[in-house]
């Protein structure tokens, strides 16, 4: 039922998914955003194509907002608020949504927590009623927490501590942070949830489980006047939260001398992973260097893809993936190495081609076909009135600009030759990067 993001671990187009815009002006998305006096900003996108709405909440509380010594607690509250409410009763909340004919999911990341509810457009009402009710009142008691700490504590064995290449990012995000939140990541510890009282889980949950901390995103077939008076009606007298809302103020120190570490797990094919410090989501750089993932990795003819697996067949697979995150996150590039292989021969031939992008400047030809790539996955992308509801709750609580939706294809399109090798010379650089030698235990 629920989503969960550490089930891809490594999927490019998950991580571009919820860092890049839609559509670019010609089909620009028509949207109305106003806020609630008790700080719930709200955004309304009609599209009355197709009998159906969405209701999205997200709440601007991911695995950075954590303390420490209490890590996993966001992914914890996204199982933990299926759990019921003072008017639905325990484990409901999926099978009211299912009679009426729809479908719901969660997920949490980083930076956020997102709910959404898709259901039949005459049932808006409803889908607006359940999603209050979890914000409201949602029944947290020992028989919930207890439920769900088993939950999510076998997730994490099943999703990353038993399974293969699981603990990837896990081992890469440890060592590429030293003091930022992101050190940890989503699913946190297992004696952290354990060993969490249902004081430490409630204080959480008053502190970022609130109206002015979320955006509702309603998007489909309906009305807006009439959507208006229903979201009043079911979430206007939601108190507001009154605490300090915690966002981390840690600045990642600059490395000074490349990591380099060996990790042991229960896989069968070794693999080598460099991670290079890249910019936050929405600054400039980062669309520069979201492009140039694209040029070194993506589809079979990519550089990466071209000289290393097709040309000197020292590699399976190789990948270079943009994790971008509201602070700066990180350019991760992966490989797996041919078979009789040896690692370092695939990474030295990795590296010469970031040297090469460095040094030359891509051609003229080479840098239209990267454009056209990038605006055709534009076009591609938000094509339902869900993945539209997401881009605007997404742009909304990272950059505080849902039109972004409208706006960010124009903002990869101003990134010129020059750009793309200007942050390949300033972010890899061998003093920056960790370098993870990923191994069977049987090496």
């Amino acid at each position: 039922m629920k989503r969960n993001n550490f089930k891809w671990l490594f999927s490019l187009a998950l991580v571009v998914f919820f860092s890049a815009g839609i559509y670019g002006q010609s089909n620009r998305i028509e949207f109305t955003e106003y806020k609630l006096e008790n700080g719930l900003h709200v955004i309304l996108h009609q599209d009355n194509t197709t009998p159906n709405v969405v209701v999205e909440i997200m709440y601007h509380v991911g695995a950075k907002n954590e303390n420490p010594e209490r890590t996993g607690f966001a992914h914890f509250f996204e199982h933990l608020m299926f759990e019921g409410s003072k008017h639905i009763g325990r484990g409901e909340f999926a099978e009211i949504v299912e009679r009426a004919g729809g479908t719901l999911n969660a997920g949490t990341w980083y930076d956020y927590t997102t709910y959404y509810v898709l259901l039949p457009s005459n049932q808006l009402e409803l889908a607006l009623w359940l999603e209050s009710e979890r914000m409201l009142h949602p029944v947290i008691d020992s028989i919930g927490i207890a439920t769900q700490k088993d939950v999510v504590t076998e997730e994490m064995q099943q999703v990353r501590d038993n399974r293969p290449y699981g603990r990837i990012l896990t081992e890469t995000l440890m060592r590429a942070y030293s003091e930022h939140p992101y050190r940890s990541d989503v699913l946190g510890l297992d004696p952290h949830i354990r060993n969490a009282t249902e004081e430490d889980i409630t204080n959480f949950h008053d502190m970022f489980y609130v109206p002015n901390n979320a955006v509702l995103v309603v998007s489909g077939d309906f009305e807006i006047e009439t959507t208006k008076k229903l979201i009043e009606k079911y979430f206007g007298d939601i108190p507001a939260g009154t605490g300090e809302i915690y966002r981390p103020s840690v600045v990642e120190p600059r490395r000074t001398a490349e990591i380099r570490d060996t990790v042991y797990d229960n896989i069968q094919l070794p693999a080598v992973i460099h991670a290079y410090p890249m910019p936050a989501l929405g600054t400039p750089d980062y669309y520069a260097m979201d492009m140039l993932s694209t040029l070194l990795s993506r589809g079979q003819s990519s550089r990466l893809y071209r000289k290393l697996v097709d040309q000197e067949e020292t590699a399976l697979s190789i990948q270079s993936i943009p994790l971008g995150l509201e602070d700066p996150g990180l350019f991760i590039i992966f490989g797996l190495p041919n078979i009789g292989v040896d690692l370092e021969v695939l990474e030295a031939g990795f590296v010469a081609e970031l040297e090469r992008v460095k040094e030359e400047l891509i051609s003229e030809q080479e840098f239209q076909k990267l454009r056209n790539q990038m605006e055709s996955s534009f076009v591609g992308r938000n094509t339902t009135i869900a993945s539209r509801s997401t881009a605007l709750a997404t742009y909304h609580t990272l950059h505080g600009d849902a039109n972004k939706i409208n706006t960010e294809l124009d903002r990869y399109m101003a990134v010129t030759r020059e750009d793309i090798r200007r942050v390949a010379n300033e972010f890899l650089q061998e003093d920056q990067r960790v370098v993870i030698y990923y191994l069977p235990h049987a090496q």
